[in-house]
């Protein structure tokens, strides 16, 4: 037998009864090294990812007010569920989520636990594929001072994202050990600040309605010989670069085009209206809404390594790190969201950052906050990768020794399969909402939930927290079901996606 003096953290024992049931837990219990600051900033770390860019699209589409709603309610739930992992991890033995899948339900709770996380992170690593493809064309344009895409190969998104994930992302993915590149994970989130900075500034700077608001609603009256000029006029409002101060929107110079090339435009009926902000909405896009939230806060599976790694830990003390880090984030999402809807209105796409391209070309500032969110996105998917390789290693091959030819086809395959999807999966929007509803939703609400109420012994089944727990699952497999079944429902009737790129 080994002393019990073994097994204490800063000569505190653990209680009798985790000794006497859960002998496994030991041995995942170490002294975590990780102060209560650094804590909060790696799970920050963990919530922030591509799904910032969405907001701004889901509160177009849901209107202020009811976004507000939505964006607070997830964050709740999402701290609620954090609150029964920590219960289910202390009360089932295991600081791993495959492990309480596998304690909970056998063999089917582990593949759960398997699944949600390989989708999730799928999900994760083609959002940000999605962006380099979105975003590094007009890198290109912008640096080659191109007004319009030309055609040339480089400019086209689907083979620089072939070419970025075997230049660039393939061989950092081959690396044995990827502990260097988590460095990244801080640059990433600095960029997202940065961002959000930038955005702000450049709400203030921008005029409203925007030309490219009208579209091909443009009022206008002219005549066959006038078509040359109303292409030019056109095509300048649209390319309007407003980064400099000198510069006035096209819609203000209306007057002097009409001089200049015989085409006379009339003024929008509806230009209150779009730069009107909505604060309830439902339409089509409305079933989008809550997986988007969804796939943003998914943090769970980071829950429990983080806390493993927490100094002088305790479930209390990892409640405050989620607490934190999940109103940090939620401050960061509704700012992110609520000023990209109010310089873009019912225009704004399904990727933010992509939206801008409309009105800026070749501003410096924003072509920083372009390359940063392109280095941060490229560098970060190998880190994504990395557990779904182990996790698809640990599945199949289990107690085989290291093999690089596997080691190097599994990478291969992950990432010749997410290229796949974001070539051929219509919009980014596409990939939040499906893994929203449904890895999202199962890490979230149904897994923690099915856990908790199967691996807590120690509360009768109609205490008030087992209740609490039954409605939060049934409330995640109800949305799951609804959720995906309005978004097939919309492809079904949409299929060439929104008009939103």
């Amino acid at each position: 037998s080994v002393p019990l003096w073994r097994y204490s953290i800063k000569n505190q024992p653990f209680p009798a009864t985790i000794i006497s049931y859960h002998p496994l837990f030991l041995s995942e219990q170490h002294p975590g090294h990780a102060s209560f600051g650094m804590s909060v900033f790696n799970l920050s770390n963990a919530i922030m990812g591509s799904g910032i860019l969405g907001l701004s699209f889901a509160m177009a589409n849901t209107g202020i007010v009811l976004f507000t709603v939505l964006l607070v309610g997830v964050a709740i739930l999402s701290l609620y569920s954090v609150h029964l992992l920590l219960v289910t991890a202390k009360e089932g033995g295991s600081l791993i989520y495959e492990k309480l899948g596998e304690r909970a339900f056998g063999w089917p709770g582990k593949m759960a636990a398997f699944g949600s996380i390989i989708m999730q992170n799928i999900g994760a690593m083609s959002s940000y594929l999605f962006i380099v493809k979105y975003e590094l064309p007009e890198v290109i344009r912008a640096f080659r001072g191109l007004e319009e895409n030309s055609g040339e190969w480089y400019l086209n998104g689907n083979y620089l994202v072939v070419f970025v994930s075997i230049g660039v992302i393939l061989p950092l993915s081959l690396l044995k050990n990827l502990g260097y590149l988590g460095y990244t994970s801080g640059f990433s989130l600095s960029c997202m600040v940065f961002f959000l900075g930038v955005m702000i500034y450049k709400k203030t700077q921008l005029p409203c309605p925007l030309p490219f608001f009208y579209g091909s609603s443009y009022n206008l009256s002219t005549n066959a010989s006038h078509m040359p000029g109303l292409y030019a006029l056109q095509n300048n409002s649209a390319q309007m670069d407003f980064s400099r101060a000198d510069v006035s929107p096209a819609v203000i110079g209306s007057h002097d085009a009409h001089h200049s090339t015989g085409v006379h435009f009339e003024p929008h009926p509806d230009e209150e209206e779009m730069c009107t902000p909505k604060y309830f909405v439902f339409n089509s896009q409305t079933a989008y809404t809550v997986p988007i939230l969804a796939f943003a806060f998914v943090c769970h599976p980071e829950v429990l390594p983080i806390y493993s790694e927490l100094k002088d830990r305790s479930r209390k003390k990892m409640q405050n790190v989620s607490n934190l880090s999940i109103l940090a984030m939620l401050i960061m999402y509704m700012l992110s969201a609520l000023f990209g809807y109010l310089t873009f209105y019912d225009n704004v796409e399904a990727e933010l950052l992509h939206t801008f391209t409309k009105v800026y070309k070749f501003d410096t500032m924003l072509l920083m906050v372009r390359l940063a969110v392109l280095t941060a996105v490229t560098l970060t998917v190998p880190i994504v990768l990395f557990p779904i390789r182990s996790s698809i290693t640990t599945l199949l091959f289990s107690g085989r020794e290291f093999s690089w030819t596997r080691h190097m086809l599994i990478a291969a395959a992950i990432l010749a399969f997410n290229n796949m999807l974001v070539i051929f999966v219509p919009t980014i929007r596409d990939i939040f909402g499906f893994i929203g509803s449904s890895a999202a939703t199962m890490l979230i609400f149904i897994l923690p939930a099915a856990f908790y109420l199967r691996l807590v012994k120690s509360l009768p089944f109609r205490s008030p927290q087992k209740i609490g727990a039954t409605i939060f699952l049934v409330v995640g497999i109800v949305f799951m079901i609804g959720s995906l079944s309005l978004i097939v429902l919309d492809w079904i009737h949409n299929p060439s996606g929104s008009t939103h790129v």
